[in-house]
Parts: structure tokens; C-alpha cells; sequence
């Protein structure tokens, strides 16, 4: 008999909720039960979607304030005197608290075998209750981000399941429980070559449109969020590549990148593994889950123009892990790019070091944490 599992998202972007939709799928998969929240849904009428609306503008309109505030409330402090980086206070309680009420309040009829975060904000709502003692299940928080804050971290969680071995280390550092390197979460889609004739919907309209010329992806995110994206799409196709923009679900900023001529400008996109398949390259600005799929999917990542806060951040971290470039210029960016899309050594290398992440299932090492009538196989 399976179990039942609670996941707590949050739909800031389509990242939070693309882990939790591959986590429930997963499960499932495997006969337990699963509902997923948004934690956003949990606060009092109107919150939820004033913080969702807050943070899109200022990543979009102030980025420096942005920035200040990532610093301020979400990175790790400055080493102390034994050397080791503080957490601080998380500073979310007015936020997190009538969360958790709710929660407690939605769970007390059915109680889950586990409750499983994949957004900050809910691994603060989800750790607060495991502290109290209202959670009795163990709960999990399944990290989206490359580089650690310490909203991420509470010290009532059970499990931290991390995407690189450096984020488990910090994890563990910074006092996380259970911090164990898996990979991002990703469908199996991403790491298997799709077949030719879906690869081939995509080579047919690029070659047709330039001939010769290396596709390469321009990410934005689900919200379209990008500073000079129109800029970088000329810059690409000057330096002799076809810039695709992939614009998500901004229709604004399709119709901008639409104006500049030798570029391909994308709407949402359903077969991503197959776009993927066709390109040379992903140029990103988020360290997010377009990240991770193209690295699952053996396609070369630069970070370039990195949104600031936790993008930045990302960005630094996926470098120094030697999973990704970093172009700090556009100088740089067509260098790297004329490395990576290259068939060679250093092409080779950089595939490589993106599928050895994804070491472990994670819905597999959380029904384990779990008692034994919920890890037990369907009937």
C-alpha cells in the first residue's frame, strides 16, 4: 500500500513547480498518493500574490533593490571567528508563521507520511511545524537553487537534497540536516536524445532561417526576465550564431526580440528536450531549471547577464563546479561560446561534468526517510 505525500511549492516563475510537478510524477509513479500546494496559497487573502507581484517587479524594474534585499535576508553572513559561515536569522516569521497555521490547519484531517518543500518559503513553513512538534512525518527540502541561502535552510527539516556535492557541503556546514548531493530534479525526458523527427521540427525552421549557423538558446525564464536580451540576440548573431530567445510566457518580449532581425523568437515551449537536442548552446541568466535541464540534456550552459540576487549567485556557484561558463562581457561570451560549441575536449568535459550530477532519485532516498508502510511497493 502506498503512501501519502504533501509537496509545498510556490509558483514565483515555473522552476519551484516544475520540481514539484517531476517529484508528484515520481511518486506516483511508484503507487503513493500525492497533493501538491502552493505555499503562496497559504497566507492570508491577497499576500501570496502581493509578494509574487513584488518580487517580479523588482527583479524586472529594480534590480539593485533587489539585490540589497537578497543580501540582507537571504545570504549567509560572513564567516566568524571559527571560520565558519553563519546562517542568521531567517527574518521570515511574519510571513511564515500564519503559513504554517494554515498548513497545520489543511494537514490535521489526513496527516502525509511526508511533507516535501521545493521552494525556500515552504522549507521555513515545513521546518517551523517539524520544530514544534504539529509535523510528525519526516520533512524534506529538495534545493532548486545552485548556490545556498539560508532561506533554504531550518533546522527542523529532516532531509536536504542537494544539487551539487558543494551545495551539500555548505548545506552541511551551515547546520541542514540529512544534506545529501542527488542532482536536480529533471524528467527522465531531459537525459535520453529525443527522437530525430521531433529534433528535426526544430533543425528544419532554424536551418531554414540561417543556414550554417549554430542555433544557440537564449533564456529568460518563464516571466521573460532579462536585462539587455535584445542586446545579447544581436551580439550572438553578429557573431556569426542564430540567437533563439526563448521568451516563456511573455508576450511582450517576444515581440520585441521579433524586431531584431537574424534572431528566433520563441513562445512557451512544450518539447523542450527536442529544442535542446537542436541547439549548440543555452545562454542563461538564472542558474534555474532551464539550467539543470540543459544540463541533463548534455547541452553546454553559459551564464551571462545573470539576474541579480540568487541568479548571480547561482551563476558563480554552476562556474566554479566547472558546470557552466561565466561571461563577464560580450568579448567573453562569443569566446566561450566558440569553445563550447565546438565538437572537442573542452565540449566533452563540460557534458560530462553536467550528467554526473544526477546521482540518486530523490522521491526514492525520501520514501526511504519514510515508515515502512509508505516505501512499501503497490499491490
Amino acid at each position: 500500500m502506498g503512501g501519502r505525500f504533501v509537496i509545498l511549492s510556490a509558483g514565483m516563475g515555473a522552476g519551484h513547480h516544475a520540481v514539484a510537478g517531476e517529484l508528484a510524477h515520481r511518486l506516483t509513479g511508484r503507487g503513493h498518493q500525492v497533493a501538491t500546494l502552493d505555499v503562496l496559497d497559504l497566507l492570508p487573502a491577497g499576500t501570496g500574490a502581493a509578494l509574487r507581484g513584488f518580487y517580479a517587479t523588482t527583479v524586472r524594474h529594480a534590480p539593485a533593490l533587489y539585490d540589497a534585499i537578497y543580501r540582507a535576508y537571504f545570504a549567509p553572513r560572513p564567516p566568524s571567528g571559527t571560520g565558519r559561515p553563519q546562517p542568521g536569522p531567517n527574518d521570515t516569521s511574519p510571513v511564515v508563521a500564519p503559513a504554517a497555521k494554515e498548513l497545520r490547519r489543511r494537514l490535521a484531517g489526513a496527516p502525509p507520511d511526508a511533507v516535501i518543500a521545493t521552494f525556500h518559503l515552504a522549507a521555513q513553513v515545513s521546518g517551523r511545524l517539524r520544530e514544534a512538534g504539529a509535523l510528525s512525518c519526516p520533512s524534506a527540502v529538495v534545493l532548486t537553487d545552485f548556490a545556498v541561502h539560508r532561506q533554504w535552510l531550518h533546522p527542523g527539516n529532516d532531509l536536504h537534497l542537494c544539487p551539487t556535492r558543494e551545495t551539500a557541503e555548505e548545506i552541511g556546514r551551515l547546520g541542514g540536516r540529512g544534506a545529501q548531493a542527488v542532482g536536480p530534479v529533471v524528467p527522465a525526458a531531459f537525459r535520453t536524445a529525443p527522437p530525430p523527427s521531433r529534433t528535426a521540427v526544430f533543425a528544419r525552421r532554424f536551418a531554414a532561417g540561417a543556414p550554417g549557423r549554430t542555433p544557440v538558446l537564449l533564456s529568460a525564464g518563464a516571466w521573460g526576465v532579462a536585462s539587455h536580451l535584445a542586446r545579447t540576440a544581436a551580439l550572438l548573431r553578429d557573431g556569426g550564431y542564430l540567437p533563439v530567445v526563448m521568451c516563456g510566457r511573455s508576450r511582450s518580449l517576444r515581440r520585441r526580440i521579433g524586431r531584431v532581425p537574424g534572431t528566433v523568437a520563441l513562445g512557451w515551449v512544450a518539447d523542450v528536450p527536442a529544442l535542446m537536442a537542436a541547439a549548440g548552446a543555452l545562454v542563461e541568466n538564472a542558474a534555474g531549471q532551464t539550467a539543470a535541464q540543459a544540463l541533463a540534456a548534455g547541452l553546454p550552459v553559459v551564464s551571462y547577464r545573470p539576474i541579480p540576487g540568487h541568479g548571480a549567485a547561482g551563476a558563480r556557484r554552476m562556474a566554479a563546479a566547472g558546470l557552466s561558463g561565466h561571461a563577464r562581457d560580450p568579448a567573453d561570451l562569443l569566446r566561450v561560446l566558440d569553445g563550447l560549441t565546438r565538437d572537442g575536449p573542452a565540449r566533452e568535459a563540460r557534458i560530462a561534468a553536467g550528467r554526473a550530477l544526477f546521482r540518486a532519485d530523490a522521491a526514492e532516498i525520501i520514501t526511504a526517510a519514510v515508515r515502512p508502510a509508505a516505501t512499501a511497493p503497490p499491490v
